[in-house]
């Protein structure tokens, strides 16, 4: 009897998802920059600047469905461990010539949660040797991307010269997911950063 070939996505558990992990601004903070974005898609026509919530990306990455609960109790544990961030956005950045974002300028708080959740995190993240997650070590929150060159050259002469001030506390991080080719993101999880001394390592519980 010869067996069938079976497709991953046709396993229970097996299919692949495309996960996100974010700061989020508070609502008033995220109104505001949904506001620069619709302005600067009614200027220059980038449909990106106008699809989901204004966020902070901190990683994201491909893995199966089956590894999600794994990694959501990791992401748990990072995040008691960690302190609520004040994140401080002001005016414009721009990474030619593709992406036009807000500058994070309290870099370094953040640098530390990314390198700590890629130090703990990095192996429930990793699907395969062609696709490693993607760790955010430069922290920015986008405006637009995937720009045209002559809609970032436009857009970098106008909001270069743009400024724009915001403060918000991250007091956890978002765990968000969709399923690969599809649009809309879902919420996994949120993970409240509780500044606990978590000395408990894996290994410890069953020693």
């Amino acid at each position: 009897m010869q067996l069938q070939s079976i497709t991953t996505t046709t396993i229970p558990g097996y299919r692949i998802y495309e996960y996100l992990l974010v700061l989020n601004p508070h609502e008033e903070l995220r109104n505001r920059i949904k506001k620069v974005k619709q302005e600067f898609y009614d200027v220059y026509k980038a449909s990106s600047a106008i699809g989901g919530k204004p966020h902070i990306t901190l990683a994201n990455f491909l893995q199966y469905g089956l590894m999600e609960e794994r990694l959501v109790n990791r992401l748990n544990m990072i995040a008691m461990g960690f302190h609520p961030v004040k994140v401080e956005l002001r005016d414009y950045g721009g990474f030619p010539s593709h992406t036009i974002y807000i500058n994070v300028v309290s870099k370094l708080p953040i640098q530390s949660l990314v390198k700590t959740i890629r130090t703990e995190a990095q192996r429930l993240m990793k699907l395969n040797d062609d696709n490693k997650p993607h760790f955010i070590l430069e922290p920015h929150l986008t405006i637009a991307r995937k720009l045209q060159p002559w809609q970032y050259e436009k857009g970098w002469l106008e909001y270069s010269h743009k400024h724009f001030t915001g403060r918000f506390i991250a007091d956890g991080m978002l765990l968000l997911k969709r399923p690969v080719g599809e649009l809309s993101y879902q919420i996994v999880k949120r993970f409240e950063f509780q500044n606990l001394a978590i000395t408990t390592k894996q290994g410890e519980l069953f020693g």
